[in-house]
């Protein structure tokens, strides 16, 4: 696996539609796999999409409720069945801990697979690994929710302008990056001199809830912001009744935030089409605007 991109198996929130299955997203960074809120037909799904169920290396569930999670005993069990036996971590809410055994043992089945718990009781960093931080904050929602952030480190790029000027070529480069410096006579040349900074990219998974604190810690600089847009701005009190977002307030979080690329997901059926999702966000954001849609996939924006 290599690469950065979202493939998504499912858009619809509550109950799956004829066009649109319940919710299922996998994250793929690099040589992790990402599997977020899997719910019911999401092994199909990825069978569709041509997605392999042995690239998911990390589940992270934000609630408990079946359109977001009914997909897990299948996962699992497709992992066992394809001999899966290194650690898959499995992120949820630790007020769901009873919830998820049940889907972790729906059925009778042949269990091999290392599924490691980690429920989630605190908000900050939950996990690290070469692939960054993964954070979790508490979303607003009828039911104990999370949503989650991937975060990669700031680091250091090399300019080729810069390398020319101090002569620095070939096999010098690597010995520059490991040691910081590169001597030659009474010349010595600094990983500062010839690297600026670069930013880490950020992902940011952000469904069922109200507008809380939460939605903005997780949503703040995103490269790529996957969030809830079950409602439109004239059932307003619905959303806010169920606990969860318009296309207009996902939209305007990813303004006030600096978000890069926003994904809208988990739309409600009463819509038949998507049109007024699409005016309602594009409205109050000039970015990078993207409907999901099963099946599709939408691939990190470019570093700066």
């Amino acid at each position: 696996m290599s690469g950065r991109e979202l493939i998504v198996f499912g858009t619809a929130s509550q109950v799956p539609t004829r066009h649109r299955n319940h919710n299922g997203y996998l994250l793929r960074w690099d040589d992790e796999g990402f599997l977020f809120d899997p719910g019911e037909g999401t092994q199909r799904q990825m069978l569709l999409a041509g997605v392999s169920p042995t690239a998911v290396t990390r589940m992270c569930i934000t609630h408990l409720h079946g359109d977001h999670c009914l997909g897990v005993p299948g996962i699992i069990q497709r992992l066992s069945l394809d001999r899966v036996v290194r650690p898959v971590q499995a992120y949820y809410p630790a007020s769901g801990r009873e919830y998820f055994a049940r889907l972790r043992h729906a059925s009778v089945f042949h269990d091999v697979t290392d599924v490691r718990e980690m429920p989630v009781d605190a908000e900050g960093a939950i996990a690290d690994g070469p692939f960054g931080t993964l954070e979790a904050r508490r979303l607003d929602h009828p039911v104990d929710a999370v949503g989650y952030r991937v975060v990669e480190p700031d680091g250091d790029r090399f300019v080729p302008e810069l390398l020319a000027q101090f002569g620095v070529a070939g096999p010098e480069v690597g010995q520059l990056q490991r040691a910081g410096l590169l001597r030659r006579g009474t010349q010595t040349v600094r990983l500062s001199d010839v690297t600026r900074s670069r930013r880490g990219q950020r992902f940011a998974f952000v469904m069922d809830t109200r507008l809380c604190d939460g939605v903005y810690a997780l949503a703040d600089g995103a490269d790529l912001l996957v969030i809830e847009a079950t409602f439109l701005d004239s059932d307003a009190d619905l959303a806010a009744r169920y606990g969860h977002l318009t296309a207009r307030q996902a939209a305007q979080v990813a303004t006030e935030c600096g978000v890069r690329r926003l994904v809208l997901t988990h739309f409600s059926q009463r819509y038949p089409d998507m049109r007024g999702h699409h005016d309602e966000a594009r409205a109050v954001f000039d970015g990078d605007l993207v409907l999901a849609e099963d099946l599709a996939r939408v691939k990190m924006p470019p570093r700066r």
